[in-house]
């Protein structure tokens, strides 16, 4: 077991108890659903900013599972202001990650033994901040598993989604401006 598993304490009260059962089948069923009506996520994209803030909080919701979240940034950025789309994103994608959190803090002994999950904890034990924010600025996978641990360490929440806010912010005005950039580039050539 690792020592962020060593954060809980030694006796859990029947409503800890089932207050964590409750987040883990929330961040489950979140995760099912997103995964269940991914296609129909991208339509979101056509009601502007307040399409992509919601596509990107269901997108980022997802544990582990791939959802359409940058693809919708991307094409929003190539319509609308480019830097307001990565704002807006950057906004709902933390609040979509809460449910990694959440998962872990309802603790996820399943994935504590994995080795990436293993090296994650490492860093976030060492460089709390600065892993969460360089993990939540590339786009990966690999930041579920951050999240959970962060839950698992009961991190607390305010110093789980600040790095995640700047990280993610950062990544979607990227991700915008390339839209906006490959949509300019693409109309030239067809003049």
């Amino acid at each position: 077991m690792s020592s962020l598993g060593s954060a809980e304490a030694p006796a859990t009260t029947r409503s800890g108890h089932r207050s964590r059962i409750v987040a883990l089948l929330a961040s489950v069923t979140i995760t099912a659903l997103v995964w269940v009506f991914r296609d129909q996520l991208v339509q979101l994209e056509r009601y502007g900013y307040l399409g992509v803030f919601l596509v990107s909080i269901l997108s980022n919701a997802t544990v582990v599972l791939p959802a359409p979240g940058l693809a919708v940034v991307f094409a929003g950025g190539s319509v609308l202001n480019p830097l307001l789309v990565g704002l807006v994103a950057g906004i709902g994608e933390p609040i979509g990650e809460l449910t990694g959190y959440m998962a872990g803090y309802a603790g996820s002994a399943v994935i504590e033994d994995h080795a990436r999950f293993q090296q994650i904890a490492s860093l976030l034990e060492r460089h709390g901040f600065l892993t969460l924010f360089l993990l939540s600025l590339i786009p990966n996978p690999v930041f579920d598993l951050a999240g959970i641990a962060a839950g698992m360490a009961r991190i607390p929440i305010g110093r789980f989604l600040l790095p995640c806010w700047l990280g993610k912010t950062g990544k979607a005005i990227l991700v915008a401006l390339l839209g906006s950039v490959s949509l300019e580039w693409f109309l030239g050539i067809m003049g």
